[in-house]
């Protein structure tokens, strides 16, 4: 994939936020990483949450892990570009870290279901560019659950069981994927990526070289 800059300084861009959603086993947190690992320009939104950190999670590369009382007060500040109940415990996205990331010309990565994808549009509007990943077949995906070995049986049907309700949201995304081919979908995903980098209107020099290229070809 070209670079995010060239040399030229009218290359400058605006960053983007992409969303990478799909039912558990449909290979959204993989592609995620496959990207994170080949691109630099790209960086992961890091969430914060009210569950206790796991054994090898540090702060701030995984999560900003915060109390109940701190998410609330996050909440009526109205610190989160989008927020959301899981289980017993409460996910949210910083709006600061978001904002600052666009300005700056890099990439932002989310891998949140459809109702936090709802709630960041509301809040960003075209910066983001969301993409729902589907299976080939629900037969494939209930293989790729057993195949990964990190659910019991009983957690792999709940996750069939909710896959149906997450798959019916499909039509809310910019694009929707078939992932036959993890390399495949990765290249698919890297060429969406591609041509909203070039946008007119994520080119913040443009303006400046039109009217320059302009007064160039007058002046001769």
């Amino acid at each position: 994939m070209a670079e995010l800059t060239s040399s030229h300084p009218h290359r400058r861009r605006r960053g983007l936020l992409i969303v990478l959603s799909s039912p558990s086993g449909a290979g959204k947190s993989t592609i995620s990483r496959m990207l994170l690992e080949a691109d630099p320009h790209i960086t992961m939104s890091v969430s914060a949450t009210t569950r206790p950190k796991r054994p090898g999670e540090v702060e701030g590369r995984d999560y900003h892990f915060v109390d109940e009382t701190e998410f609330q007060r996050m909440i009526q500040e109205g610190e989160f570009a989008e927020w959301a109940p899981v289980f017993d415990h409460h996910y949210g996205s910083p709006q600061a870290p978001i904002k600052a990331a666009l300005r700056e010309g890099r990439d932002v990565i989310f891998d949140i279901d459809w109702q936090g994808t709802q709630q960041l549009h509301a809040a960003m509007g075209e910066d983001l560019v969301r993409v729902f990943i589907l299976p080939p077949s629900m037969k494939e995906l209930e293989r790729r659950l057993h195949e990964r070995g990190t659910d019991s049986d009983e957690v792999i049907a709940s996750r069939m069981q909710r896959a149906a309700a997450e798959i019916s949201h499909w039509a809310e995304y910019d694009y929707v994927l078939i992932n036959e081919d993890m390399d495949g979908c990765l290249e698919e995903v890297r060429s969406i990526l591609a041509a909203e980098r070039l946008k007119r209107w994520r080119q913040a020099g443009l303006v400046s070289f039109v009217r320059d290229l302009v007064a160039g070809s007058t002046a001769q």
